[in-house]
């Protein structure tokens, strides 16, 4: 039975030390995070650009510039990103939107979309309001509206 709380208070000061770790982590990826935010909001532009189409894809399918995937790291290649194919003026460049309104962005329209160089921070519709997507239900969800009926 010794060894068993030796075994038990050993777990316990290694999980313990992890939180510390990850407390500590979390501070800091905060602290930068709002340092970027920052930063995107000083170059923010409005500007009109027409919707074509819009994807996720990973970067290296997407179209972007040579100098943004080499700025990409190497554990982000792989991820799936949320793209734009917009046209601003008369140039057609692919853009990366931010994934909490790639939902909201309709296609074939026009918009005034807010961005901070190749990436969409805010999309507001041009004329007339933006139709928001129906919220996708998943199979937990319909079981709880089928119990709750």
């Amino acid at each position: 039975m010794n060894t068993f709380w030796t075994v038990l208070l050993i777990i316990l000061c290694v999980l313990a030390v992890g939180l510390v770790v990850l407390y500590f982590l979390g501070r800091r990826m905060q602290k930068t995070q709002a340092e970027q935010q920052k930063q995107m909001d000083a170059a923010a532009q409005t500007v009109s650009m027409l919707i074509i189409d819009k994807k996720k894809l990973k970067l290296k399918d997407a179209g972007l510039p040579a100098a943004v995937l080499e700025q990409v790291p190497r554990f982000a290649r792989i991820a799936k990103f949320p793209i734009v194919k917009v046209k601003v003026g008369p140039r057609v460049t692919s853009m990366i939107c931010d994934a909490k309104i790639f939902d909201r962005i309709p296609v074939k329209k026009t918009v005034t979309a807010t961005i901070s160089g190749l990436y969409i921070t805010a999309v507001r519709a041009e004329r007339g309001t933006l139709e928001t997507p129906p919220k996708k239900t998943g199979p937990i969800a319909k079981l709880k509206a089928k119990l709750h009926k």
